[in-house]
């Protein structure tokens, strides 16, 4: 008896400090990819063609029309607050000079992590140039939640 009155003090002892907890998230993974002029980032589901592929149109520059930034994403304990995956490029344009861009999108809570998709492409992709440095963050809100970024950002 002593034991099972025990337990359920420290099961409501934790349940309270859980239900207390802040908002949290993170970004776990990204992976940029180039897109050909089909719209495909690889040949093959073979994840060496596709790196094989991604070093062939990092090389040819006049093969690619996209950009494609999967994001794999977790958030906990939001509630009713939206979210919202953005990602901030930094580049080189054709005419030499640096570019900026900023892609977001709205996701909504899941109760794992999540894969979402932003593209830049068509004639924003042409006049954005080289891609140098980028940067994903989760936000909720006005709250910055979670974030990733290349290493020359």
């Amino acid at each position: 008896m002593r034991w099972l009155l025990l337990s359920l003090l420290l099961l409501g002892s934790l349940s309270a400090a859980f239900a207390g907890e802040a908002a949290g998230g993170r970004v776990v993974k990204v992976l940029p990819l180039f897109l050909d002029v089909h719209g495909h980032e690889a040949l093959s589901p073979s994840l060496y063609d596709r790196d094989a592929y991604q070093v062939y149109l990092r090389r040819h520059a006049d093969q690619r029309s996209a950009i494609r930034f999967d994001v794999l994403w977790k958030a906990a304990n939001t509630g009713e607050a939206r979210l919202k995956l953005r990602v901030e490029l930094r580049g080189l344009g054709p005419d030499g000079m640096p570019h900026q861009a900023t892609l977001e999108q709205p996701v909504s809570p899941h109760f794992l992590r999540h894969w979402n998709s932003l593209t830049l492409g068509g004639g924003a992709y042409k006049d954005f140039g080289e891609l140098v440095a980028w940067r994903v963050t989760l936000w909720s809100g006005e709250q910055c939640l979670g974030e990733q970024k290349s290493f020359l950002w």
